[in-house]
């Protein structure tokens, strides 16, 4: 997220619903990563919005090398750093009642840990698409990086917030669905 920036104001889209359309129909779902294939399945059913890219966040060290690692950080004490690729959901956001709504709501996902979790656009998603929003879960120092080095203590915090994050999503994503 080179280049993140501070939110933008929603502009007038009238191709939303073709570029909707589009960006379900290229969605491929084997491409998500498995602990949130159900979360952006959900998403897709809400018609004022609509996933862009979205990644669970990845831990690599010494002995895990999978760039798509899943599994929790190990309880070991041998490991001094870690390789954090973020964890992040990028969104296109309809300008209409219910769009602007969901944008509130997701402004209050980072009071969860607010030196690790930001809310705003990415120039190269949005030059692309109009409304398009990212969350993400990266330390605030970092937070124009794709992937950083932190110590092993540090990776632990990420962790938990980064699953407290996606189960914060996942509430108000509940919530969401609940209404329609």
């Amino acid at each position: 997220m080179e280049t993140f920036t501070e939110l933008k104001d929603f502009v007038e889209n009238p191709h939303y619903y073709e570029q909707r359309q589009k960006s379900l129909g290229d969605l491929d779902i084997n491409t998500i990563d498995p602990p949130i294939i159900e979360f952006i399945s959900i998403l897709a059913k809400l018609p004022y919005c609509f996933t862009l890219q979205s990644c669970y966040g990845h831990f690599l060290y010494k002995d895990q090398k999978n760039p798509y690692n899943v599994e929790p950080l190990p309880t070991s004490g041998n490991i001094t750093r870690v390789e954090y690729r973020i964890a992040y959901i990028a969104l296109c956001i309809e300008n209409s009642s219910p769009g602007r709504e969901l944008f509130e709501c997701l402004k209050d996902i980072p009071v969860i840990d607010s030196d690790y979790i930001q809310f705003r656009c990415a120039e190269w998603f949005w030059g692309r698409q109009v409304n398009s929003y990212a969350l993400q879960v990266e330390p605030r120092r970092y937070m124009t990086k794709d992937k950083v080095w932190v110590d092993y203590q540090e990776a632990l915090h990420i962790e938990k917030t980064r699953n407290l994050f996606f189960a914060g999503l996942w509430k108000l994503l509940q919530s969401r669905i609940e209404r329609q």
